[in-house]
């Protein structure tokens, strides 16, 4: 074996062990424990993150932020890579923002200049637009890790009507239309509420949520197809071709929509109750290019907010 082939193989073993000595890498790798010490230097000098003690019961630990190994990627598999991360440039925050602009930079400049050239094209010719909201989400990222490490989160919750203390027990996370969504197990109301990331104000306190006592699915996939099979309203909305274009870009409204290839088309789908509201407020806009035919309430809403609307504007002076 050459030696740069035991130094990607000793990066390989280090970060599965965390935690070795010098004479156990010897004996692994069939070297001295000079040429091991030596190696161990080398990787130091190139970054890699490791403490040494002294002592009998001493040795080499690994930090909590890893280097991983060099990985080998085809030109087609860098561009993938570039492509992916196009689609989140216009997110106003990511869970790991200043991670994903260095480590685009280091693998951008480890390419071969024909390849960045021809990568920034597709930077030039691409983008996934996605509306500005101008929210921000300042703890999104903290909100990221406690979904991971399963833990619950008393937090400071600004709603559109008033502000709560609540604790709540994260799902996981998702964004749609620019902004960043966390269904989680809230305690104060017994059942499955959704959170937007940015009107969270303040974490209060994080602790590990006990095990058992709360029924909350174990991934975000697991809610969305719990959230499918638990739609309890039948929906049904005709609507012309500019009808049809508005709701293409609603992801919620574009998986039941069909549209006929006479023109416009129809959404028929099942739909939870408690989003008849936000479907109101969503197809007002659309005048005669929707028209409601079921379900009864959801017209009743329509109607209602019409009648609020005409009251604002054509209220006699």
């Amino acid at each position: 074996m050459s030696k740069a082939e035991r130094l990607i193989q000793m990066m390989i073993t280090i970060n599965a062990k965390k935690h070795f000595t010098a004479g156990e890498l010897a004996d692994e790798f069939s070297v001295s424990k000079r040429t091991i010490l030596r190696d161990l230097q080398e990787l130091e000098q190139a970054g890699f993150p490791l403490y040494s003690e002294v002592g009998a019961a001493g040795g080499y630990h690994i930090l909590k932020e890893r280097i991983l190994p060099p990985i080998a990627f085809s030109e087609s598999e860098a561009k993938a890579i570039f492509f992916a991360c196009q689609a989140l440039q216009y997110y106003r925050d990511l869970p790991f923002e200043q991670e994903t602009v260095s480590v685009l930079k280091k693998f951008l400049n480890c390419l071969p200049l024909d390849v960045q050239n021809n990568i920034m094209q597709i930077q030039n010719k691409v983008v996934f637009w996605i509306p500005d909201r101008h929210c921000d989400s300042p703890l999104l990222k903290e909100i990221f890790l406690i979904a991971v490490n399963r833990h619950a989160a008393t937090i400071r919750y600004s709603s559109t009507y008033s502000e709560s203390t609540r604790t709540m027990i994260p799902i996981g996370l998702y964004a749609m239309n620019g902004l960043w969504y966390c269904p989680a197990y809230c305690t104060t109301a017994k059942q499955i509420r959704v959170f937007r990331v940015d009107r969270i104000r303040e974490i209060i306190e994080e602790k590990p949520c006990p095990k058992g006592k709360y029924s909350v699915p174990a991934s975000i996939q697991e809610y969305l197809d719990k959230t499918e099979v638990e739609n309890d309203c039948h929906m049904k909305i005709q609507l012309t071709d500019i009808g049809v274009k508005r709701c293409e870009s609603e992801c919620l409204l574009a998986s039941g929509l069909k549209i006929f290839p006479t023109g416009g088309g129809v959404i028929d789908m099942d739909i939870n109750h408690a989003a008849l509201e936000w479907v109101a407020d969503f197809i007002l806009p659309f005048g005669r290019n929707a028209t409601v035919l079921e379900p009864a309430e959801l017209i009743e809403r329509i109607r209602q907010k019409i009648c609020e609307l005409h009251q604002h504007y054509c209220k006699s002076e």
